[in-house]
């Protein structure tokens, strides 16, 4: 009989203490917590609170930083579509969607799979989508310096669509822009960009 076996690497010190407060949440609101199919949510939600905020614990300077290389090229460079998870801060629900992020580089450019990662460390924190783009538009401006930065930002808010106004089919878009991007038809051709399927 073959078994399988899944590790991940967690505090035990932070788990057991998060395993309490999930267990008093479960009791709370009515459910057994020893109850057959409950019986390891307490530690399976303390894990996962851990992975969902490990952005507390990276420095995403220093992912950029790890990746940059000189290079003599002055046009836009776009990452489009990059998925998203994050937490809302206000009521620790899910936000999901896409990132798309452009820069212009002023003599260094960056591993391109280092944006994505970016975006990681900073949603994987509990966030308003306001500043999360805001996060990730600074640091890229910060660390590498480019010539100009923009990101916009779409996602789904599961506190609007799970419970509060209900409302299925809301995206919230924002956006941040820095240098060349301020100009209207530089922002405009990112803009066009990350709209059109390209063929």
């Amino acid at each position: 009989m073959t078994t399988y076996h899944f590790s991940e690497e967690y505090d035990q010190e932070v788990t057991d203490s998060l395993k309490g407060h999930f267990s008093e949440i479960i009791t709370g609101i009515g459910e057994d917590v020893q109850r057959e199919g409950i019986a390891k949510t307490p530690e399976r939600a303390a894990k996962a609170m851990q992975f969902l905020t490990s952005g507390y614990t990276t420095d995403p300077a220093k992912i950029l930083k790890s990746a940059m290389f000189a290079e003599d090229y002055h046009d836009m460079v776009v990452v489009k579509n990059i998925e998203l998870y994050s937490l809302c801060e206000h009521h620790m629900l899910p936000f999901f969607g896409k990132a798309h992020i452009a820069y212009i580089p002023d003599g260094h450019i960056v591993g391109l799979s280092k944006l994505p990662r970016v975006v990681d460390v900073f949603a994987r924190r509990l966030q308003v989508q306001e500043r999360l783009t805001h996060d990730i538009l600074e640091c890229i401006n910060n660390t590498l310096r480019p010539r100009g930065v923009a990101v916009v930002i779409e996602a789904a808010h599961m506190c609007m669509m799970m419970r509060g106004v209900q409302k299925q089919n809301s995206v919230t878009t924002t956006s941040g822009f820095r240098g060349q991007f301020e100009k209207i038809e530089t922002r405009n051709e990112f803009m066009k960009l990350i709209s059109n399927d390209l063929s």
